[in-house]
């Protein structure tokens, strides 16, 4: 099973004192290891496949449709969104929904209420990314959760995604919203449960 790179530190660091507290006591090294598997398959990082041909967009992330709605930015111009809501036991790791050139890229502060909620697309920590692509403005908005403490985001304007790339990951329950050109035909609806990079959310024409 592949590992986010993520994840690597901290899984590092729990194996490490596992083996330490095997010196002092079972008990605790047993506690420390059951912790270590349960991180491991947090970070877990599966291979995905998917028809990635023009015209194609696929989810951003693993979760459950929560939202659906027409919503406007000053780099999308008039979109439609789409959220996505990543429980605890949801693959954290993003993908590129389309191939595109990275040229927005805008950090927010802000709060941590329960990412399932309307509002927190509005009010949490967020991260927006603007890919132009050949369809038209796209954007991922990485929304931190009630328990997500960090968003990672690894690009740089000027990078080129290709569609179902890996970009990022947000660690813990957290949301990812989707602004995709107005004329999209959506091939998803709400309470419907996403793969990142496998599922296709929507086609042009």
């Amino acid at each position: 099973m592949k590992i986010a790179k993520d994840g690597l530190p901290t899984i590092i660091f729990l194996l490490l004192c596992t083996v330490a507290f095997a010196f002092i006591s079972w008990i605790p090294s047993v506690i420390m290891l059951a912790l270590s598997l349960i991180v491991i398959w947090f970070f877990r990082d599966p291979e995905r496949k998917a028809d990635y041909k023009d015209g194609n967009f696929f989810s951003p992330a693993d979760g459950k449709v929560v939202e659906i709605s027409e919503a406007s930015h000053e780099f999308t111009g008039r979109a439609m969104k789409i959220g996505i809501f990543m429980n605890l036991f949801s693959v954290h790791v993003n993908r590129s929904p389309c191939t595109g050139r990275v040229d927005y890229l805008e950090y927010v502060p802000g709060k941590k209420i329960a990412a399932f909620s309307p509002k927190a697309s509005e009010i949490n920590e967020r991260f927006y990314t603007g890919l132009s692509t050949q369809w038209g403005a796209v954007m991922m908005i990485q929304i931190a959760g009630l328990v997500a403490r960090r968003i990672v985001c690894r690009l740089r304007r000027g990078d080129i995604l290709e569609a179902g790339q890996r970009y990022g990951m947000i660690k813990l329950g957290s949301r990812v919203d989707v602004y995709l050109p107005a004329d999209i035909v959506l091939k998803v609806k709400v309470g419907e449960k996403v793969k990142a990079g496998e599922t296709l959310i929507g086609v042009i024409g």
